[in-house]
């Protein structure tokens, strides 16, 4: 959980060099604060793996698109992963080269399709045959070859959340490995398409290497009949989906995972085509926290409340996953702790961010949920007219504010009465 990013110091916990106390004051809170420096050594772990390999590391955008945390994948040479046309223009404003960008997603509207090839997307992860459709018709409405690889579905159980599990045959995602072959020959035949690749992500916050090595090995199956019938294939991207310890769980090693995999893909015999990785939380997972203060401690008989000023419009993961996330104090008390559930103001029973904690706190305190780089600020929302947070990169010693906080007005902006004569 990069403890030694997130760490105290005379019982103070710290971002880097930073006190947190020092960011809710001049940032108030909610807040999210992220860590330079992880961001860079999660980045690093996978590089490394890569390093003297035909292989490349694409962050997936929609676990944390904040401009900034782009920008610092940018510098570092990363391509990105996208699922939106939104994403990809968030990609090129943080300095991110759209030709090294890889367009995923189950429903690309065709404006999006035009925007990407406008912008020379590198390649179309295209999710069923309808698309490829869709896709060779915008194509040649805009006088251009489209780069497609296909997801493929390869019936894998990654042992996760079944909300966040993607490679099965009930999932929305991707082709069917049944009718895999059969849509390559098709995509093969359109005028307007160029077969270049073969994509596979099987789920999200997996924690063990067995599910994709299984995958993989269907996947090359599938590359090595492609191959005999004429069709080539450029690069096998392998998706992401790595874990990040939130608790107790025990995901491998960045590097030794991506060796693993490469190792395993050239062992094959394919070690002559360019393996892509498609990393999301486990590059911004753990370069986060969320930052709240405790507005009421509520005592009753059978439950204690703590009751903070963050809610399930910040961080919506315990809601929607009942997913765990650590709760620490910002300063540590000497004194008893308490056992209480942690929960937000949304009028909601639903909204809470962590159940029977131990904490020794009091009205006022702050509180750090950690782990929450990934799917935080990101899925949030403003139910409740709520403003959603600040976010504030930290590097070393200095804090940057990397998103203002909402305005309720900025909220209604764009709202309008009907005029009183209706």
């Amino acid at each position: 959980m990069s403890d030694a990013i997130f760490s105290y110091h005379d019982d103070v916990l710290h971002a880097e060099n930073v006190a947190l106390p020092a960011l809710a004051e001049r940032f108030g809170t909610p807040l999210y604060v992220y860590s330079k420096a992880a961001l860079t050594n999660a980045y690093r772990a996978y590089a490394k793996a890569c390093e003297g390999r035909n292989a490349v590391v694409h962050y997936a955008a929609k676990a944390n698109s904040n401009l900034a945390v782009l920008g610092v994948f940018a510098k570092l040479g990363a391509g990105f992963d996208i699922v939106s046309a939104g994403e990809l223009a968030r990609v090129i404003a943080a300095g991110g080269d759209p030709k090294r960008a890889v367009f995923s997603g189950v429903g690309k509207q065709a404006h999006e399709m035009r925007f990407a090839l406008e912008k020379d997307v590198f390649c179309f992860n295209v999710e069923s045959r309808p698309e490829l459709d869709r896709l060779n018709e915008v194509a040649a409405q805009a006088g251009k070859r489209a780069r497609v690889s296909l997801r493929v579905n390869p019936n894998v159980d990654a042992k996760t959340h079944p909300y966040i599990s993607t490679g099965l045959r009930g999932n929305k995602f991707g082709v069917a490995y049944e009718e895999a072959f059969d849509a390559y020959r098709a995509a093969a035949a359109m005028p307007n398409l160029e077969v270049i690749g073969i994509d596979c992500h099987i789920g999200s916050q997996i924690t063990e290497i067995s599910p994709y090595l299984d995958a993989t090995d269907k996947i090359l199956d599938l590359v090595e009949k492609l191959e005999a019938a004429g069709i080539s294939l450029h690069h096998i991207d392998v998706g992401g989906g790595l874990g990040i310890t939130y608790t107790d769980e025990t995901p491998p090693d960045i590097t030794a995972f991506a060796t693993t995999l490469l190792d395993h893909i050239a062992k094959r015999g394919h070690g002559h085509r360019q393996v892509m990785f498609e990393p999301g939380r486990s590059l911004v997972g753990n370069a986060g926290v969320l930052l709240t203060r405790v507005e009421f401690l509520k005592h009753g008989e059978t439950k204690n409340f703590a009751i903070v000023d963050a809610a399930m419009n910040d961080l919506a993961r315990p809601a929607m996953y009942e997913a765990y996330h650590e709760i620490d104090p910002v300063e540590r008390r000497a004194a008893d702790a308490v056992t209480y559930d942690v929960v937000g103001p949304v009028c909601e029973s639903g909204d809470w961010l962590g159940r029977d904690r131990a904490l020794a706190i009091a009205p006022g305190d702050l509180l750090a949920i950690r782990s929450a780089g990934a799917y935080g600020f990101a899925m949030s929302s403003n139910y409740n007219t709520r403003a959603r947070a600040a976010e504030v990169m930290v590097d070393g010693n200095e804090a940057y504010l990397v998103r203002e906080r909402e305005t309720v007005e900025s909220l209604f902006a764009g709202e309008r009465l009907l005029p009183d004569n209706a």
